[in-house]
């Protein structure tokens, strides 16, 4: 699952941060601290499902769901078993 988390902050840190050299940490709050935004979460979802062939249902984008990459690759996971 590291793997799948280091992905996930690759692409956060890259293409919606716009900072690629930064690391996020895998419990770091990713929608409650404002990190990311409404708009943010559809691409997110898009990188998702392009990916890892996995569905991100609409009802999901929201920091229910997943507020840090630890919760995201384990809804990843659990979709792709």
């Amino acid at each position: 699952m590291s793997n799948l988390i280091s992905n996930l902050s690759s692409f956060l840190a890259e293409k919606i941060l716009k900072q690629p050299g930064r690391v996020i940490a895998p419990d770091e709050p990713l929608i409650s601290s404002g990190l990311i935004d409404s708009f943010s979460l559809m691409d997110v979802a898009l990188f998702v499902e392009d990916t890892f062939g996995v569905r991100i249902e609409d009802t999901e984008l929201n920091a229910d769901t997943f507020d840090n990459l630890t919760q995201l690759a384990a809804l990843i996971e659990s979709r792709r078993s």
